[in-house]
């Protein structure tokens, strides 16, 4: 269950109904505080302000309609701009990356400053009288002016006109492809420091286990899996729980989640698949490789023929050496929990070697690389910064594995001096790597 508030919660971050809700909602509390603080009389140090001359019922009213009107109209303009931006952004770099402009805090707070402000000015509008009209807050002949909500719609206007100036200044810098891909590449980053806090030092031990299966109870890709109460179903079954699935990863009925070391109760069953929330789509909330993923379909689409932009792989190729590199400093077994009294981990979640990663970033954009010599000469940096960093031989090796399938798809590819440019970059690469201690 818990797993499936987590999920709702990756869901409301990736919307844009949730922060203009929350704005309205507050500006409409606010609201009401001011307007009852100006009727009782205890905001008249306000009509005191030598700078700010009291305002009368007419004017209120025409500055209040004028904030209204203005405001639900630039709302209107910026969810269309965004909009625009949102699809020619996946238009261009992949449908994969739709969650992450879904979840761009400054869209979703600009629209929601701007609503707010509208529903803070209609509100407070109902409130003023004219001296000829009677209602809750004045008797016939008195008018009423909130003056302390007044100027506080005053200052959301001022504040609203500044986020303005902000989201046309955001909105095309953050479709720009080197801002996307930083983005996606600090993130990434970040999820292995968190994900694989150990130096590398052991090699991984990511096969599944025979025993007894726990099947999905339903269709989607794996978003969320609450990593702390299967740890607790884990321990409360007195057997071993070795997980045979990894967030991102699409399940259906007929799909093993998990294998136990012995059979426990059958509820252990359900509470197991209680702690894996499904969706109909893959979220980098907790999914390291879809964002290695988002980085590849970025380069690929680059360099497919229809496009052919050499210089935007070749910064995606960066990002995925960067990460490459991060990875092979790092051991990449982990584990949920510290273990039993006997030493044992009762949760044992799936784990990917070095040349799993390795081959889901390069190996996958690899074939397209060959076809460029730019990008494949860049490729060949890359792997080579990511192996000067990396001390086990194993993975040294395998590295070096895939600069050698990366020159024979570049001979099936390229011919002539092109070729010629590659073999010569890729001579330099195992020169490199042999005069580098490991």
């Amino acid at each position: 269950m818990i797993a499936r508030f987590q999920k709702l919660w990756s869901d409301i971050n990736a919307s844009y109904w949730f922060f203009p809700g929350l704005f309205a909602i507050s500006t409409l509390l606010l609201a009401m505080l001011t307007v009852e603080l100006d009727r009782r009389g205890l905001t008249e140090w306000v009509d005191h302000l030598n700078w700010l001359p009291p305002a009368r019922p007419q004017g209120a009213s025409n500055m209040l309609t004028v904030i209204a009107s203005s405001m639900i109209g630039v709302a209107s303009t910026v969810f269309s701009i965004t909009i625009a931006a949102v699809a020619y952004a996946s238009g261009n770099y992949g449908p994969r990356l739709l969650t992450n402009f879904m979840e761009d805090r400054g869209n979703q707070l600009s629209l929601a400053t701007f609503i707010g402000t509208f529903v803070y000015a209609i509100t407070v509008l109902l409130s003023v009288r004219m001296p000829d009209e009677s209602g809750v807050l004045t008797s016939q002949g008195d008018g009423f002016v909130p003056q302390l909500s007044l100027l506080i719609a005053y200052v959301l206007m001022a504040v609203s006109v500044m986020v303005l100036v902000y989201f046309l200044n955001h909105v095309p810098s953050s479709i720009r492809i080197n801002a996307v891909l930083e983005g996606i590449g600090r993130r990434l980053l970040n999820a292995i420091r968190d994900n694989f806090d150990e130096p590398m030092k052991a090699r991984v031990e990511g096969e599944v286990r025979n025993g007894t299966p726990v099947f999905a109870s339903g269709t989607g890709y794996i978003q969320v899996i609450n990593w702390n109460e299967l740890l607790k179903v884990a321990r409360k079954s007195r057997s071993e729980l070795q997980l045979a699935v990894r967030t991102g990863d699409f399940c259906h009925p007929s799909v093993a989640i998990g294998y136990w070391s012995e059979k426990p109760d059958d509820a252990c069953d359900e509470q197991v698949r209680e702690c894996i929330a499904l969706g109909d789509a893959r979220t980098p909330a907790q999914d390291l490789h879809f964002m290695i993923d988002e980085l590849v379909e970025i380069g690929l689409r680059a360099l497919s023929p229809g496009i052919n932009d050499p210089f935007t792989a070749i910064s995606a190729l960066h990002w995925i050496g960067a990460a490459t590199a991060e990875l092979g400093k790092r051991d990449l077994n982990w584990s949920v929990g510290e273990p039993d009294e006997d030493g044992r981990r009762p949760l044992r979640p799936m784990a990917d070697d070095f040349s799993h990663y390795l081959g889901r970033g390069f190996g996958t954009i690899r074939s397209a690389a060959a076809t460029s010599p730019p990008a494949a000469a860049v490729m060949f940096d890359s792997l080579e910064s990511a192996a000067v960093t990396i001390t086990d031989p194993v993975r040294h090796k395998n590295i070096r594995d895939e600069a050698d399938q990366l020159m024979r798809q570049a001979k099936a590819s390229l011919t002539g001096p092109d070729l010629e440019q590659v073999e010569a970059r890729f001579a330099l690469f195992r020169k490199r790597l042999e005069d580098h201690p490991q």
